[in-house]
């Protein structure tokens, strides 16, 4: 589920190869709603840390002004194993 809450956009759940379009396309509608960034992106309630849930925030990611107008904060511990193997960690604005 997503929701903006407290200037920040919200992701709760689990992303699955089922639902993970109607995750990007209610993010994207959310994203692109606003003109202040960057945007944080609240991971706390997500489920699962799993490279198709990473995938979707790329996606987003490069939806945003300049491909940076997002934060991730509350990142699962999985999702940012996959995040250093990768070497994303450089691309993604990563907050406490």
């Amino acid at each position: 589920m997503i929701t903006f809450n407290d200037q920040e956009l919200q992701v709760s759940g689990k992303i699955d190869y089922d639902n993970a379009q109607d995750y990007y396309l209610n993010g994207l509608r959310v994203i692109q709603s606003q003109s202040k960034f960057p945007l944080v992106v609240n991971l706390a309630e997500l489920e699962s840390g799993s490279t198709l849930a990473l995938a979707v925030l790329v996606r987003w990611l490069r939806q945003t002004p300049q491909a940076q107008g997002l934060q991730f904060k509350a990142v699962p511990a999985k999702m940012m194993n996959i995040i250093q193997a990768s070497h994303l960690q450089d691309d993604l604005n990563i907050v406490q």
